[in-house]
């Protein structure tokens, strides 16, 4: 078989994911400690290296499902990092993603075994190689497309209070919202169905539970409507 590049410099190819939950509280990301040289014992963001039948989507994937056990959850590519000297094991380019799940429902026997941990965002230590430059530039990426699309529900439980919704975004921008602005923009899409059902762990009086409906997003969509959210501080 003739090899057309034969000629060309060899590079591996790797991918990186960032991996973002939260707690109703605080924006977390998961992180594991290596057990491998380079770096080992130090903390750095799940990766590999894609198998030979598999394309980087799939590497990334495979990457998460192995880490979390969860499939089918909101992953994007976010970057390409190829700096010749970024990984001092060898000459590596890495392609990073960003991915958002409910952090109650991933797998944590699997975490445990893979020596992963959630990390606050505002409270990271320090990180291998270059994953915070990654880390940095997938948290502008979340905090522009939590702007104008609804990737907020995807780190949300099917069902959340106006208050946990808010402190999602105060949680992504790292500022507090003005209340009475943020849940009279959230009610106005039309795209939250309120149940009848309230959340009375924090107090006897409750909170109504909402589901966000992806149905109504879709024809809200189709009818020329663009999500855009208001981040405005607390007067």
């Amino acid at each position: 078989m003739d090899r057309y590049y034969s000629h060309e410099d060899r590079q591996l190819v790797a991918v990186d994911c960032v991996i973002f939950g939260f707690d109703d509280q605080e924006l977390k990301l998961l992180l594991i400690k290596r057990n491998m040289e380079p770096a080992k014992g130090l903390w750095s963001l799940p990766g590999g290296f894609p198998k030979k039948d598999e394309g980087l989507d799939q590497a990334a994937e495979r990457v998460l499902s192995q880490l979390t056990g969860l499939k089918n959850v909101y992953l994007e590519q976010l970057y390409a990092y190829g700096d010749v000297d970024r990984d001092p094991g060898e000459r590596v380019v890495s392609v990073a993603y960003c991915s958002l799940i409910k952090i109650e429902d991933y797998d944590k026997d699997l975490v445990k075994e893979n020596n992963a941990h959630w990390r606050p965002v505002n409270d990271l230590p320090d990180l291998v190689f270059d994953h915070l430059v990654m880390v940095e530039k997938a948290m502008r990426r979340l905090r522009r497309r939590a702007r104008t699309q609804p990737i907020g529900f995807e780190l949300l439980p099917e069902k959340f209070t106006m208050p946990q919704l808010q402190s999602l975004y105060e949680a992504i921008y790292q500022k507090e919202l003005d209340k009475r602005n943020f849940c009279k923009k959230m009610l106005s899409m039309r795209m939250l169905d309120k149940l009848d059902e309230k959340d009375k762990s924090t107090s006897k009086k409750g909170a109504f539970l909402y589901r966000f409906n992806p149905e109504k997003y879709e024809q809200l969509l189709a009818d020329g409507f663009y999500f855009t959210v208001d981040v405005k501080t607390k007067k």
